[in-house]
């Protein structure tokens, strides 16, 4: 048998064609020499197809049956755009340079009508469109460089009436050349033309030139969206570069670096997988290809892929990788939603590609009956296959299935190569192998990348009876395959993206029959997958071997967001499972040491009792019967897992540490990923904690007994270590209500005083520091059954002054995460790596454990780590910083202001506003803002506590962060407080606006006149007085400082003579009448200074700026009323 070439195994991913679409054209008369298609473009629904005769055929994608067909009569159709974020608009240019935008009307199941034609690039060729990816406006460029933008008014926002004052088409910019290529994300359009590319900030009107180097061709550019795990990561931009170049640009419009993928694309091209003719691969490399890249275009999650006249590129860019490349000749254009790539010809044929994993491909190929195809992608690909993460799709029963379906007589090297495949799977001198032949014959099996069997029992055996509590979990293989027709799996094409498996519908159909879950720490990302990989393990092995790690509880989503974490775990796990199978039999005898029932039944049964007292509204409505019921409980849990217990089980703890170790680490994946719903009981108990702790103030607490006196007993726990991980196996659903039931005593102040009954340390009389004693000593005890994410809320809100209880949070968390590779890392990594390999790692959601990881990381680098720190929120909040930096205040604040402006200006708002969570923390963060980084208060405020002349003009280091908090929604109580913080400390620009939001505006312009600033007087902020009375009280400040106020004292800034024309700034009496005679005219203006006798104050200056303004009050009159008679003529010629 001669060799076949054979696919690395670092090219898993492949260009598939499920569908030939030459009937669809054939039946869109799109095939014959007269009538051709002419452009493509695609959307979640809808695939349109422009032709040569002017009309447009708009196919539903969802089993290619719905068509609209849109005509035009103005010319062939040369471009065609959907819009993606409402499916009912399409864009269509002609090749008359005509642009019509049509609304589709399907939600109301009307006809579709043209909503706007544009004729602004009439008579020329365009050649770009674009839509807007928020709201309805449309992009288009053509060949001689002009950009405009159609701005789109729907039915569905109602039909204007003004429409003489409405310029739907606005005009962008003109290149310098014919524009290639048009992108838009997040208010930046994208323009790549013949010699550069441009960034354009549309809503402020900037743009850009990216780079220094010109060009000369085709080249494309496109945004490159951050992916929803970035945090704050702004998106990127790719331009395309000669020699088979990109840039990276960042989203001001600065290149970054040059990306070189010519020598990576001297590989040899991979197949496209088609029934057209079967993948061949030549393993020779070819020379380096030197390209230029037309068009850019972002694909998946990752990927950016591009064509020229020999194939189609797709690029890894941000790792600077080549995905694959494969040979396609003739392509015209190319259209992409998510992993689906629809191909246009030159010759008009259109070709439906996606883009996926091998193993994915080839079990499509199985569903689809193609099993020729299906074994040779295997036996080309069988080095992907092999590896474990394509195991998991294609087990070995699949592939003995595909074998079993291939002709003997024809094919028979096919055969053997599939064979061959299926022996390095699992190779005959294994411990796999001997394990095999101790199956029944009537079972299939599989070995799973972790080590454990997977077992498909066939039809009617005895392993389908022994496991029917699964409900059909064990269907064999032709069963299955029933399960999944073409057409269900065509609906789920979304799911099938480069990172991501698709979910199969059995999993879906199944997943509320499921009775139970296995939280194995090698499971897959995707719930649905994870409950696939639950159904397909049902044999006594995979029970047996669950019974051992069935209380490592993790969440079914933590594989795929810490599998570098797992790893080394998996691999231990999987040594002790399959290498040795002599250990299995000595675990399970000893596994039977532990009486797991009788040894917790009690507590189990105290448990119990305890929740449903607690279900009771009036025990759960009152705190002091909760403690009561909470005491009782805690009884119970101190018989079964006291420090007595404790050390004299330190010898059989002893012989199973490794046991131990993998628990503390399982235990804090679990805590990486919590269910952010809990159960309603949860929600109604934590929803009271505030009122507990109002009312332990005021009830009288009855106290079994007094609190040991002896110091000796508060001391000995404390230092004793962490109990991180259960002395025995609780089960999952013990272990829950345990979790709750600890919590809520940690919460309710409920401890236990060490010799076996439990105390409360809510009552006035506990001193301070034995109520902080016992909470630590509690931690430390029960620190595997609490409830991380609401102790910590619980301490900071309970225990702030107490900082030793936070410090023994933290050793317990350090405890927890001793074994983990950030805290071993820590030691010998610098700060960079520590804090890629924690980003690496996230999500982290609000896991406690990242913060453990921030504390090491400010013991160890100080404040310079705190700022990187705001890519985690949210999940580091500014309270946790707070709490980490609690002995120097001026780092949180860095924090805190560094946070703030990572945000774009509109969204500082909302988000200081998300986090004052208590409110009380506003006034906090307030003086802390004022006290740091400001000028000196002899400087703003003088002797009398007014403030000095022009002092609202000093530098304040967090002057942004001040009027942040002060101009958020608060009470009038708070209000006032925060007026007395700014006024205090001098910080005059926020008191003045809180003084006009508490309408104290007579004590506001009193501070303007000693600010003597004329410009604090504006319109803008409600400033400028409203009243008659006001401003006479405005002119007799101005009159009663006299020029002397303008010479004494520090200033901030310029000073100047009363009433000099040199001082338009300054408060004097003819500024302030002049800023009058501006606000209610010349003519009310004279009267009023008059009745204040100030006129003779008043210089020729005034007289001279009153005549203009009475000028300019007449014209602007007349004007107005010359506009009001146009558009009335207008209205009237219209109804006529």
């Amino acid at each position: 048998m001669a060799s076949v070439p054979v696919i690395p195994d670092s090219y898993n991913h492949v260009l598939a064609e499920f569908e030939c679409l030459d009937p669809l054209l054939s039946a869109l008369r799109l095939d014959s020499s007269r009538l051709k298609c002419t452009c493509i473009a695609v959307s979640k629904r809808w695939l349109a197809l422009g032709s040569s005769g002017g009309g447009l055929n708009l196919i539903q994608k969802d089993g290619w049956k719905q068509r609209l067909f849109l005509t035009h009569k103005e010319g062939a159709i040369s471009r065609v755009a959907c819009c993606l974020h409402d499916e009912d608009y399409v864009a269509v240019a002609t090749s008359q340079g005509l642009v019509v935008v049509w609304e589709l009307n399907q939600e109301r199941r009307g006809k579709p009508e043209r909503i706007y034609v544009s004729s602004e690039h009439k008579g020329r060729k365009v050649t770009a469109l674009c839509w807007d990816r928020a709201a309805l406006r449309v992009f288009v460029g053509d060949h001689v460089g002009k950009v405009s933008a159609i701005k789109i008014n729907t039915s569905k926002q109602g039909k204007a009436a003004a429409t003489f004052v409405m310029f739907p088409v606005q005009i962008i910019t003109t290149v310098d050349s014919r524009v290639v290529q048009l992108d838009y994300l997040d208010g930046r359009l994208l323009i790549s033309s013949l010699t550069r590319t441009y960034l354009c900030d549309t809503e402020r009107q900037k743009f850009w030139k990216i780079g220094n180097k010109e060009r000369d061709g085709e080249f494309g550019a496109c945004f490159f969206p951050v992916g929803k795990n970035s945090g704050n990561q702004q998106p990127l931009i790719y331009c395309a570069r000669p020699g088979s170049r990109m840039w990276e640009v960042n989203f001001d419009g600065e290149v970054q670096s040059t990306h070189q993928f010519k020598q990576l694309l001297s590989s040899p091209p991979l197949p496209v997988v088609t029934l057209r003719l079967d993948p061949r691969y030549t393993s020779s490399s070819c020379s380096p290809q030197s390209l230029s890249f037309p068009k850019l275009l972002y694909l998946t999650e990752h990927c950016v892929m591009t064509w020229t006249e020999r194939g189609i590129y797709i690029f890894l860019p941000q790792s600077v990788q080549v995905l694959l490349w494969s040979e396609v000749k003739d392509i015209q254009d190319i259209a992409v939603y998510k992993s689906e790539l629809f191909c246009l010809h030159t010759n008009g044929k259109v070709v439906h590609l996606s883009l996926l994993l091998v193993d994915r491909c080839i079990e499509r190929l199985i569903r689809r009956g193609f099993w020729t195809l299906a074994a040779r992608v295997c036996c080309l690909f069988q080095n992907s296959i092999i590896s474990c993460r394509a195991r998991k799709n294609l087990p070995l029963d699949k592939l003995e299935h595909l074998k079993s379906q291939l002709d003997a007589s024809t094919q028979q090297d096919l055969i053997m190569q599939l064979e061959e495949l299926i022996l390095k799977l699992e190779p005959l001198d294994s411990a796999c192998s001997s394990r095999r032949s101790s199956i029944s014959s009537h079972e299939s099996f599989s070995v799973l990348d972790s080590g454990i069997y997977r077992v498909i029992s066939r039809r009617g055996s005895q392993s389908d009876e022994d496991s029917c509590s699964l409900h059909s979990q064990t269907f064999s293989e032709d069963e299955r395959l029933k399960e999944f027709p073409a057409h269900q799996e065509d609906e789920q094409v979304e799911l099938d993206n480069v990172s991501h498996a698709s979910v199969t519908v059995e999993a879906d159909r199944n997943e509320t029959f499921l009775p139970f879950s296995i939280p194995l720490s090698f499971r897959s990302p995707s719930p649905l997958v994870s409950l696939q990989a639950v159904k397909e393990s049902v044999s006594s092995f995979v029970r047996k071997t669950t019974e051992k790690i069935g209380t490592l509880h993790i969440s079914p989503d933590t594989r795929g967001r810490q599998e570098a974490k797992d790893d080394e775990q998996l691999q231990e796990l999987t040594v002790d499972l399959v290498a040795s199978p002599q250990e299995e039999k000595e675990l399970e005898p000893q596994s039977c040491q532990l009486p797991e029932e009788d040894h917790l039944r009690d507590l189990k049964a105290a448990t119990a009792e305890a929740i449903a007292k607690l279900q009771d509204p009036l025990v759960l409505l009152e705190p002091q019967c909760m403690r009561r019921v909470l005491r009782e409980w805690l009884i119970y849990l101190e018989e079964k897992f006291s420090s007595k217990e404790r050390s004299a089980s330190s010898v059989k703890k002893s012989k199973t540490l490794c046991a131990e170790e993998e628990e503390r680490a399982v235990l804090e994946e679990n805590l990486r990923l919590d269910p952010t719903d809990g159960d309603p009981a949860d929600k109604e108990q934590s929803s009271i904690l505030e009122d507990c702790t109002e009312k332990e103030n005021t009830d009288e607490t009855c106290i079994n007994k007094t609190m040991c006196e002896n110091s000796t007993d508060l001391k000995g726990p404390l230092g004793c270590c962490f109990r991180v991980s259960p002395p025995c196996v609780i089960e999952p659903d013990v272990q829950k209500d345990l979790v709750e039931l600890t919590t809520l005593c940690f919460e309710l102040r409920v401890f236990s005083c060490g010799n076996g009954e439990a105390e409360e340390s809510s009552d006035r009389s506990v001193p301070l520091a034995s109520s902080w004693a016992l909470a630590c000593r509690f931690m430390r005890s029960y620190f595997f059954l609490l409830d991380l994410k609401r102790l910590k809320q619980c301490i900071i809100t309970m225990y702030a002054t107490s900082p030793n209880v936070w410090e023994t949070y933290i050793a317990g968390l350090k405890e927890l995460t001793c074994h983990s590779p950030v805290a071993l890392a820590m030691e010998k990594e610098d700060m960079l790596k520590i804090l890629k390999q924690l980003h690496d790692l996230g999500p982290w959601d609000d896991s406690p454990l990242l913060l453990v990881h921030a504390q090491r990381l400010y013991e160890k680098f100080g404040e310079t780590a705190l700022r990187p720190l705001i890519k985690f929120h949210p999940s580091i909040l500014p309270s946790d910083i707070k709490q980490l930096c609690r002995n120097d205040p001026a780092h949180f604040l860095a924090y805190l202001d560094s946070l703030v402006k990572s945000k774009p200006e509109d969204k500082r708002s909302s988000l200081l506003r998300s986090l004052l969570q208590p409110e009380s923390v506003r006034l906090d963060w307030l003086c802390l803002a004022v006290s740091h980084d400001a000028p000196q208060r002899a400087n703003t405020v003088d002797a009398e506590g007014n403030p000095r002349p022009r002092s609202h003009l000093f530098t304040w280091g967090y002057s942004q962060l001040i009027l942040l908090l002060i101009k958020l929604p608060a009470d009038f109580v708070t209000k006032e407080k925060m007026a007395d913080i700014c006024k205090s400390h001098g910080f005059w620009p926020g008191y003045l606006f809180l003084c006009l939001e508490l309408d104290r505006r007579i004590e506001a312009f009193t501070n303007i006149a000693h600010l003597d600033d004329l410009s604090l007087l504006n319109g803008e902020d409600g400033s400028i007085p409203e009243t008659i009375e006001e401003w006479k009280f405005l002119l007799h400040l101005a009159q009663n400082h006299g020029t002397a106020f303008h010479h004494h004292g520090p200033q901030n800034g310029n000073a100047f003579s009363n009433g000099s024309p040199s001082c338009p700034d300054c408060i004097t009496v003819e500024n302030v009448a002049l800023l009058l005679a501006k606000a209610v005219g010349p003519n009310r203006a004279l009267p009023l200074l008059q009745e204040c006798g100030l006129t003779l104050e008043l210089s020729e200056r005034f007289t001279s700026v009153c005549e203009i303004l009475r000028i300019a009050e007449k014209r602007q009159r007349a004007l107005i009323q010359s506009m009001l008679e146009r558009c009335d003529r207008f209205l009237w010629s219209q109804q006529a």
